[in-house]
């Protein structure tokens, strides 16, 4: 059996997964809380293609949403458009050109997007 070079408990049966940091159940932790990404007000949609073997990706970013709403979002933009994409540190990626479809859906769930680039 490998131990942590911290040493302590990594498991328990009682709270499930612990911290490292702060040694506490990872559901209770104060260390490892992420901040919510605060946009601008601004929802700005794009369309970008640096980095990605010249396949577009629609890429929306300043929505001021915690983790869960804006992964949900993410859900409903990729199901409108038809296609895949991710929720990477605060950004929405829709894989494709649909930026026109992504600014209709995002004000029939009552943001004011601006399209942004080219």
């Amino acid at each position: 059996m490998m131990s942590n070079s911290k040493g302590g408990l990594v498991y328990s049966t009682d709270g499930g997964r612990m911290c490292p940091e702060c040694r506490r159940p990872v559901a209770a932790c104060l260390c490892q809380t992420k901040p919510i990404i605060a946009g601008d007000g601004v929802v700005r949609v794009s369309r970008q293609t640096k980095g990605r073997g010249g396949k577009s990706v629609t890429v929306v970013k300043g929505l001021a949403l915690d983790a869960a709403a804006l992964a949900l979002l993410g859900k409903q933009l990729r199901t409108a458009c038809g296609s895949g994409g991710t929720v990477k540190d605060g950004v929405i990626e829709v894989q494709g050109d649909h930026c026109e479809l992504v600014m209709d859906t995002l004000r029939k769930h009552g943001h004011h997007p601006k399209r942004a680039g080219g």
